[in-house]
């Protein structure tokens, strides 16, 4: 997927959708949709298949825009880059995005049974807890992703859970105030975390899904091609070793977090998390499972750029859409190998 020529919601790129399919099974994407001025939409848009491939996009308009208070600033708006999770005990989507308001990037939640018709939650407002001395809800935040089921919370009892990467620099938004650590934390690069929210909790109320708690750090940076940071991409699939994540990783150099002219790459790896505890890793790949090649992912707004943020399976193979130099939308088949 490429910009519309003429289309303005589309002026400055369509990039990191999320995926999901309407209660009569068509495939869809949830592109993030940048106009002028980096003001972001989520479109949707259903995915045509050739073959049982993906070949392109018929659009559908956008479903989700900043008309919220807290999704926009003085100068700035957005509801960006989109994770969609079918949870099937809820029978709903749950869409995790960034909103992009007064404050920065906030991590917010709505739900859907349609893909259509989305119902705001409201911004994530993390549990306060005692041992990090700190309050999360202080960090700008991305990477919200959720498990497709319930996983075993720390105290054993059922849980829904969501990934999430805080970033612990608020010099960006207040000069000199510089790295602020969650206590026991000694390494400042953004990271995967994890945090739950009690499944009794949530059938009684689904705004519960705002109030995790619980938060664990998962997994940093380990290996060069991630040296910089790393973040969840598309909603964890069970396979047999446990839970397969796929990830972003992100090397090079970045001088303002928020600047789109960055000299840094990003790449796609993967991880196993433990079914008994998803907040263990238990494998991740030492090298990327794929890399910046292609034109289009070397060129674009910013360039050397591959961003994974969906999967779908079509007869039986899955597909892993990703973002491109954030300017445009491909897709890669996801084979197991050995």
């Amino acid at each position: 997927m490429s910009p519309l020529p003429g289309e303005a919601n589309e002026a400055e790129g369509v990039l990191n959708p999320a995926s999901g399919r309407t209660p009569d099974g068509t495939p869809h994407l949830l592109p993030r949709l940048v106009s002028a001025g980096n003001v972001s939409r989520v479109g949707l848009a259903e995915v045509v298949l050739t073959d049982g491939v993906p070949t392109g996009v018929e659009r559908r308009g956008v479903v989700l825009a900043p008309d919220a208070g807290w999704e926009r600033g003085k100068n700035n708006a957005g509801v960006e880059d989109p994770r969609v999770t079918w949870i099937p005990a809820l029978g709903l989507h749950v869409m995790s995005y960034v909103a992009y308001g007064p404050l920065g990037p906030k991590p917010a939640l709505a739900v859907s049974d349609d893909l259509t018709n989305w119902r705001r939650l409201g911004p994530v407002q993390f549990g306060y807890q005692p041992d990090l001395d700190t309050d999360l809800n202080l960090f700008p935040n991305k990477d919200v992703v959720h498990f497709p089921e319930p996983v075993p919370g720390p105290d054993g009892e059922p849980a829904y859970a969501m990934l999430h990467r805080p970033m612990w620099d608020l010099g960006w938004f207040r000069p000199g105030e510089g790295v602020h650590l969650p206590a026991g934390l000694a390494d400042e690069r953004p990271g995967i975390w994890i945090s739950y929210v009690p499944v009794a909790e949530v059938e009684r109320d689904i705004t519960a899904l705002t109030r995790p708690r619980d938060h664990r750090l998962v997994a940093l940076s380990a290996y060069p091609w991630e040296s910089l940071k790393i973040g969840a991409g598309p909603a964890p699939i069970r396979v047999d070793e446990g839970w397969l994540l796929i990830h972003h990783g992100v090397s090079g150099t970045i001088e303002d977090p928020f600047a789109q002219n960055q000299q840094v790459s990003y790449a796609a790896g993967a991880m196993i998390l433990d079914p008994a505890d998803p907040a263990l890793v238990l494998a991740r790949s030492a090298e990327p499972l794929m890399a910046p090649e292609t034109a289009e992912e070397r060129s674009g707004t910013v360039p050397n750029v591959v961003f994974p943020t969906a999967i779908e399976e079509f007869d039986g193979v899955r597909h892993v859409f990703y973002g491109m130099a954030d300017a445009h939308i491909g897709v890669a088949r996801l084979e197991r190998v050995g």
